[in-house]
């Protein structure tokens, strides 16, 4: 076992690592050039919504408000008839990056820190680099990559987008472990 406070480095260097991995992913590779495609009558929908006043938030339609309702002869129609999404809404301006960006190290940070707690309890301090490696590495898969398997479980994303997300999440678990077993007790 090893004291959690020693290995305070390879815990924020990890982080500042995927932040960086995750910056040339995403800036200077277009692997996620095409996640997203254009809305079929994008003006007309964005007017439609305007008027509205859809306030930020996620939405679901058709939407209902209980499992009895969902298996009611009216929803199970709207549902037949389509479309059917869901939808999420972000505040009106331009995407506040910086916002965005320091969470994302914080989210990083806060993966790291369990990957961290996790080795500091099953390894020792004489743990050779494969050893570090393999169980950070392992570790850290568990926050980057597996969650993001659930959005085409329950959100419909195509699985190539969650592959392309998951790529990255074993990159970044990659990156972590190394990290870990370079600056290991």
């Amino acid at each position: 076992m090893v004291e959690l406070s020693s290995i305070w480095l390879p815990i924020l260097l990890s982080a500042v690592f995927v932040f960086i991995a995750s910056s040339i992913l995403h800036m200077m590779i277009p692997i996620h050039s095409k996640d997203y495609s254009a809305l079929p009558g994008e003006a007309e929908i964005l007017a439609t919504m305007g008027k509205h006043g859809i306030t930020p938030g996620l939405y679901r339609f058709p939407f209902c408000t209980s499992m009895k309702e969902m298996g009611s002869p009216e929803h199970l129609a709207k549902m037949n008839q389509g479309p059917n999404g869901m939808l999420t809404i972000l505040p009106d301006g331009p995407m506040a990056m910086g916002k965005y960006l320091l969470h994302w190290f914080a989210f990083s940070l806060l993966i790291t820190l369990f990957v961290g707690y996790l080795s500091s309890m099953a390894l020792e301090a004489e743990a050779t680099f494969r050893e570090v490696f393999r169980f950070a590495g392992t570790a850290a898969t568990l926050g980057f990559a597996i969650p993001v398997l659930c959005d085409s479980i329950w959100k419909a994303v195509p699985w190539p987008v969650t592959f392309r997300f998951f790529f990255d999440g074993v990159v970044y678990s990659l990156v972590t472990g190394a990290t870990f077993a370079w600056f290991w007790a």
